[in-house]
C-alpha cells in the first residue's frame, strides 16, 4: 500500500526533527540615517497596528541590507562558526537568533534555551553586590530562585570571586565582571550558547577552564554558534562554519573548507594581486651610488623564477645587486611582516647574526639565502631588505617588497611549516 510520502521526504522531515536551530531566508535592514531610521521605525509600528502590510522586502531611501536571504541549520550538539570582516552581519545574526531584534523577512526556529555570551556583564546593575547581580542575571535567563540556590556556589567558585561576591558590582575589575558574566551564562545549562568574541576572558589558566567548561557542555547536548577572529578557535571548536561577506553568505560547509576560503579572501583585501607576484623590479628607499640593489626573485632548486612561494617546497632568495666598489663584510637584513597579521614582525634573519660573511665583488652580483624548505604559511607577507656594513653604513634599502606564499600542506592552525614524521618505542 503506497502511503504517499517517499523515503526522502522521510529523511528531510527527520533531519527537520533534529535541527536545533533553523533559519530560513532571513533578511535584516538598516538606516544609516538616524532621523530617517526613527522615521521608518515609527512607519513600521503603525503599520503592524493597523494591520497593514511593510516594506520589508524592499530598500528605502538610505536603508541597506545587513543580512540578506541567510539560511542556516543547526543540530543539537553540534557547533557553528560565524567568520567575516567587521561589518558582514555576525553580530546582527547572533542579535536575531537572541531574539533581541526581529527579522524583516524570513523565519527563526528554535528548540530550547539560549544563552548569549555577547557583553559579558553588560546586564549587572553596578550598585548590586555580585551576588545579587547572579540572581537576578539568571531570572531573566530563565531560572527560578530555587534552581539558582541549586547552582549559586559552583557559579561562584567557577568565577573565583569570592572575596567580592558581597560587594558591589562598581568595584570589580572589568575582568571579575566578565568571568561572572560567562558563569551566569555557562550556569543556565543553556541548549544553544551564542558566543561573541569573549573567549579571551582573564588570564591563560582561567580561558583554559573556560574551553574545559565549554567542551563539557557540547559533550552533554550544548549547541554553539560562535563570532570570532581567532582562526584557532573557530577550528577547534566549529564543526561547520558560515562565511558572511556584507550581509550575504559566501560559503557553508565544513569548517576547515570555509576557513581556507576566508584566509584566501583575506589576501585580496586591499591588494591587488599583479602587485603581489614576484617581478624584477624594486624601488629602493635610499640607494647609494656604491651599492644599489637592481632586482628581487625567489627561486626554485632548478634556478627558475617563482611568482609564488609554497609552504614547504625548497627556495631561494635572490637579491641582485649593482657595485661599483668591493664590499667586505657586507650584511644583509631581512624584517619579514605578514599582512593583515596582527604581529609587528614574523622573522628577523641576519646574515652577520648567521655567521655568513659576504663579499660583495664590483659589478653586477647575485645574492642568494638558500632555504632547504619554506616555513611560513599561506598568506600575503611584506618583507625590508637592507644592505649595510658596520659600523653604520648602509647602501640601500627596499621597504616593501611583496610575496605570496601558497597552501601545500594543512595549515590553518600553524604560523610555520615543519617537515615531519611520527614513531614511538617502548622505554
Amino acid at each position: 500500500m503506497n502511503s504517499g510520502v517517499s523515503e526522502n521526504s522521510l529523511i528531510s522531515l527527520s533531519d527537520e526533527r533534529d535541527n536545533i536551530l533553523s533559519i530560513q531566508n532571513v533578511s535584516k535592514k538598516f538606516c544609516r540615517n538616524l532621523k530617517q531610521a526613527y522615521l521608518y521605525g515609527l512607519k513600521d509600528i503603525v503599520a503592524e497596528v493597523i494591520g497593514a502590510p511593510r516594506a520589508s522586502n524592499t530598500l528605502r531611501k538610505g536603508e541597506f541590507w545587513a543580512l540578506d536571504n541567510v539560511s542556516i541549520d543547526l543540530k543539537r550538539g553540534e557547533s557553528l562558526g560565524l567568520i567575516g570582516v567587521n561589518g558582514s552581519g555576525k553580530t546582527t545574526l547572533l542579535r536575531i537568533i537572541s531574539g533581541l531584534i526581529k527579522p524583516d523577512t524570513g523565519s527563526v526556529r528554535i528548540k530550547g534555551k539560549i544563552a548569549a555570551l555577547i557583553a559579558l556583564g553588560a546586564g549587572f546593575n553596578p550598585l548590586l553586590s555580585g551576588r545579587e547581580n547572579v540572581y537576578v542575571n539568571m531570572c531573566i535567563l530563565g531560572l527560578s530562585r530555587k534552581e539558582i540556590n541549586e547552582i549559586f556556589h559552583e557559579v561562584v567558585d567557577f568565577a573565583e570571586v569570592w572575596d567580592a561576591i558581597d560587594a558591589p558590582v562598581r568595584t570589580y575589575s572589568s575582568g571579575m565582571r566578565a568571568r561572572l558574566g560567562f558563569a551566569c551564562a555557562i550556569y543556565t545549562r543553556p541548549d544553544i550558547l551564542l558566543i561573541d568574541e569573549v573567549l579571551a576572558v582573564g588570564d591563560a589558566r582561567f580561558r583554559t577552564k573556560c574551553y574545559r567548561k565549554l567542551n563539557q557542555l557540547r559533550e552533554n547536548g550544548t549547541s554553539f554558534v560562535l563570532v570570532s577572529h581567532s582562526s584557532n578557535a573557530i577550528l577547534n571548536i566549529c564543526n561547520t562554519t558560515l562565511y558572511l561577506a556584507k550581509g550575504k553568505t559566501v560559503i557553508h560547509g565544513a569548517t576547515e573548507l570555509v576557513m581556507s576560503k576566508y584566509e584566501e579572501d583575506l589576501l585580496m583585501i586591499g591588494s591587488d594581486i599583479s602587485k603581489v607576484l614576484i617581478t624584477n623590479q624594486v624601488e629602493s628607499a635610499a640607494s647609494s651610488e656604491e651599492l644599489h640593489i637592481t632586482a628581487i626573485t625567489f627561486k626554485d632548486e632548478q634556478g627558475n623564477t617563482l611568482k609564488a612561494l609554497d609552504s614547504g617546497k625548497p627556495v631561494s632568495l635572490c637579491i641582485n645587486c649593482k657595485s661599483s666598489t668591493i664590499v667586505e663584510n657586507a650584511i644583509v637584513s631581512l624584517i619579514i611582516r605578514e599582512i593583515n597579521g596582527e604581529e609587528d614582525s614574523i622573522l628577523s634573519i641576519n646574515s652577520e647574526k648567521d655567521k655568513q660573511p659576504l663579499v660583495i665583488l664590483p659589478g653586477d652580483n647575485e645574492i642568494k639565502m638558500m632555504m632547504p624548505y619554506c616555513g611560513l604559511r599561506p598568506g600575503l607577507y611584506v618583507m625590508k631588505i637592507n644592505i649595510n656594513r658596520r659600523p653604520f653604513h648602509v647602501y640601500d634599502i627596499v621597504d616593501s617588497f611583496r610575496f605570496e606564499v601558497k597552501r601545500n600542506k594543512n595549515m590553518n592552525l600553524c604560523k610555520y611549516y615543519q617537515p615531519r614524521s611520527w614513531g614511538i618505542e617502548q622505554i
